[in-house]
């Protein structure tokens, strides 16, 4: 066995910056004995959550768990290590005619991350969440033991895990579903929306499109609180492509990708620059409507693009701050949250709204359930704090709930997740922090 070490760890929010234990191991007996040698474990893929979710007194990166098992190219079934990236599947996937049911706005997180978040995308109102459509996995438990979980063996441990944010035990191997798609296109319509009426009613007439999301502009006020873009999209068939695109509908040309090589100084990003920001941004679309093709990468990872983007926040870190708010009440309860953000001057770069779906109750952990939800990136500051207390405190009021995923700073309560997972050895710091909140 390799010596312990310490060793500096942050997710990719840079906040907070922790010093504790990694390890990480490609033998199962290997990991096994890591398990039963140490008493607060929690597992990590790829550090690309923002909060302090994957972070403990002693950490298991999944990063060596890289190895695909099998493909089953007629019925589009994937089997592969837990700390393979969703980018690696997508890699072997799409030439082959395949694509993910459920993505986030990254490609690059782990299987496993993907399963303990039960990630969703710019379709749960239409295919759910990641969950659906994973047909078991293997878990190491807090005795070393390796059991296979599914909807029929050890359904209790299957459901658990899913959205448990790491708090079962570690996962090793995952089976799931592709969809099949005929290009690596997406047919799109980009829509201008002037405040938060017009943009609730673009979502609900455009419930029948498979993905839809808006960005939106969080520091406008009065008669143009909630100006944003709705971007809703399908996969393009093939002869629908122009015919640049339809020659090789499976194959993306390589894009340069540029790195932000420096931490950002404080004062670059501040409520002037946000706001300049957010004006060019919907601007840049001169017309009410446009329809376009444009590849998988752009529309659903538009962020991949630029390597260590997360630098642009500076060395302080950012949050990211997601709230679900029932389907109800949903356009008073982001209106508050709104308002409540334009008056603090604490304006958010990247502001992204989204429809959700009836959630599956099975997966009793999992973050969404029918609503709107709003996702914000913060700069850490002196006031961000006092802000998340207002944001948590409006959530609370209309009866939503905080993703555990983005979250570093909440205080409000958020075991209701958690209520159905016993205390194990697999504890995060953020599982503490709840705890203790909540105490």
């Amino acid at each position: 066995m390799k010596p312990n070490f310490i060793q500096k760890v942050t997710n990719w929010g840079n906040f907070p910056v922790v010093e504790k234990e990694m390890r990480s191991e490609d033998s199962f007996k290997k990991i096994k004995e890591f398990v039963l040698n140490h008493n607060e474990i929690i597992a990590r893929g790829n550090g690309r959550c923002y909060g302090d979710a994957s972070l403990g007194e002693t950490i298991f990166s999944t990063k060596k768990l890289n190895k695909f098992i099998s493909f089953d190219r007629l019925n589009g079934i994937i089997e592969c290590e837990s700390g393979v990236l969703l980018s690696d599947v997508l890699e072997i996937s799409v030439p082959q005619g395949y694509f993910l049911y459920v993505t986030p706005g990254t490609k690059f997180i782990s299987v496993g991350g993907a399963i303990a978040s039960d990630v969703h995308g710019k379709n749960h109102h239409a295919e759910g969440c990641f969950s659906e459509y994973v047909t078991e996995f293997k878990l190491m438990t807090e005795n070393g033991n390796i059991i296979t979980c599914s909807r029929e063996e050890n359904p209790d441990k299957f459901w658990a895990t899913i959205g448990g944010m790491g708090l079962t035990g570690i996962i090793l191997t995952v089976k799931f579903k592709l969809k099949n798609i005929e290009s690596a296109y997406i047919r799109q319509e980009s829509i201008k929306a002037e405040n938060l009426d017009e943009i609730f009613r673009l979502f609900e007439e455009s419930e029948n499109w498979t993905y839809t999301v808006a960005w939106i502009d969080c520091l406008q006020k009065g008669k143009n609180l909630g100006r944003s873009i709705l971007m809703r999209g399908e996969h393009a068939f093939q002869h629908e492509l122009p015919q640049n695109m339809a020659k090789q509908p499976l194959r993306l040309k390589k894009k340069l990708q540029p790195t932000v090589p420096f931490y950002f100084p404080g004062f670059v990003l501040n409520a002037l620059t946000v706001k300049i920001f957010n004006l060019l941004y919907y601007k840049k679309q001169a017309k009410k409507e446009v329809k376009s093709f444009v590849d998988y990468e752009t529309f659903f990872y538009p962020l991949d693009a630029i390597n260590d983007w997360n630098k642009i926040y500076g060395k302080a870190g950012f949050i990211q701050y997601q709230m679900v708010i029932p389907k109800e009440t949903g356009k008073e309860g982001m209106k508050k949250i709104l308002e409540t953000i334009a008056a603090s001057g604490n304006g958010s770069f990247l502001a992204v709204l989204k429809l959700f779906g009836k959630n599956n109750p099975e997966a009793y952990n999992s973050f969404p359930f029918e609503g709107y939800t709003l996702a914000l990136d913060f700069k850490v500051n002196s006031k961000l704090e006092k802000l998340v207390e207002k944001l948590d405190n409006i959530v609370q009021q209309f009866g939503g709930r905080i993703y555990l995923t983005k979250d570093s700073m909440s205080r409000s309560s958020l075991t209701n997740y958690l209520k159905n997972i016993q205390s194990s050895k697999f504890v995060s710091l953020q599982h503490k922090r709840i705890i203790n909140n909540n105490s």
